[in-house]
């Protein structure tokens, strides 16, 4: 091809100066063909090579003479160069030649869904899920469908999903799985979204719910000024689990909301000398509470044994008999023996 010829009939050239530092980055890769310019992508971030793909696809025809000035600004001892014709092209080419399908979609798709914060990946968190479960969902599923995901999970987790799955339906999936040829990033990420809501939501719920059940085991081991100090701190950080660990909560000082029926139930199992202990330094409602959920005669014990002043008592051992009637009530709740007032204990 005669450049100079081709150049020269051009309305318009395009000049070294007219073109960003993006662009001219582009112009240069793509003169240096596929095997260099292969090697050197692996340098860039994600974002460099998007803001390259993208320069190059602004580009249309670049005349000799104004390549040959770009390529001065960056090495004097640069080969001499030819006029490039459809640079996007060239570029996906280099492109789809030193990365993988799913680097080249990871590039361009970068933060794109999430407005610029990138969705974890798919594959990993379904490696954690019982197979049970991925294979009930992929038997519902087309048979491509099914193969595809298996693909791309470890050996150990696709053979234990097939496993799970109808036996009807493992030969043909082990067939396709087989034949299964590069798929198309657009296609893939569909799946890998399809994954996200169908199972991966699910299990985001039940990690979260998880999360609430151990933060509120921990608090319900303070006492009730610390717990209630944590809550507002969790507030104050805008944390959404607030309201749902609340209602697992339950405090010795939260007696006075259980209804009777709950309260002669709890201490039906308890032993008075950790009830007598909880009750030290306790106020007059809260005594009352719990002594008109005693019998007369465990009632009349306990008052005797509060009259008597009792010097040296560590207040961590008045806390501990405390924690202790507190958990009682929440294993009672848990096993449906009794009902706490979560909702009241909330407000």
């Amino acid at each position: 091809m005669d450049f100079d010829a081709h150049t020269s009939t051009m309305s318009q050239g395009i000049t070294a100066e007219s073109l960003t530092r993006a662009q001219k980055a582009a112009a240069i890769l793509v003169a240096m063909g596929k095997p260099a310019a292969g090697r050197l992508l692996k340098f860039f971030s994600h974002e460099e090579l998007k803001s390259l793909i993208e320069a190059a696809r602004m580009l249309k025809t670049i005349p000799q003479g104004e390549l040959e000035k770009i390529i001065a600004e960056f090495e004097d001892e640069f080969a001499e160069g030819a006029g490039l014709m459809d640079s996007a092209a060239t570029m996906d080419k280099i492109l789809s030649e030193s990365l993988s399908p799913e680097e080249v979609s990871a590039i361009m798709n970068h933060g794109a869904e999430t407005g610029g914060e990138a969705p974890l990946p798919v594959w990993p968190q379904i490696e954690k899920l019982e197979p049970e479960r991925v294979g009930a969902f992929l038997e519902r599923e087309h048979p491509q469908t099914a193969a595809l995901v298996l693909t791309k999970l470890s050996s150990t987790t696709t053979a234990n999903v097939l496993l799970a799955m109808p036996k009807q339906q493992r030969g043909e999936v082990a067939k396709r799985m087989v034949t299964m040829g590069t798929v198309k990033p657009g296609a893939l990420r569909i799946v890998e979204n399809q994954l996200r809501t169908a199972l991966l939501g699910d299990s985001a719920k039940k990690s979260s719910s998880e999360g609430q059940a151990r933060v509120a085991t921990v608090l319900n081991e303070l006492e009730k000024a610390q717990l209630d100090e944590i809550l507002s701190d969790m507030e104050t950080a805008g944390s959404q689990d607030v309201h749902a660990i609340r209602a697992q909560l339950f405090s010795f000082e939260d007696l006075p909301l259980l209804s009777q029926k709950a309260r002669l139930a709890l201490f039906d199992g308890l032993s008075p000398e950790i009830v007598t202990l909880a009750l030290r330094n306790a106020g007059k409602e809260l005594t009352e509470t719990v002594l008109s959920a005693l019998g007369v005669r465990s009632r009349r014990m306990i008052e005797a044994e509060l009259s008597m002043e009792v010097d040296g008592l560590p207040a961590a051992e008045i806390a501990k008999a405390r924690r202790a009637i507190a958990t009682t009530a929440i294993r009672l709740s848990k096993d449906g023996k009794i009902e706490l007032p979560s909702t009241q204990v909330a407000a």
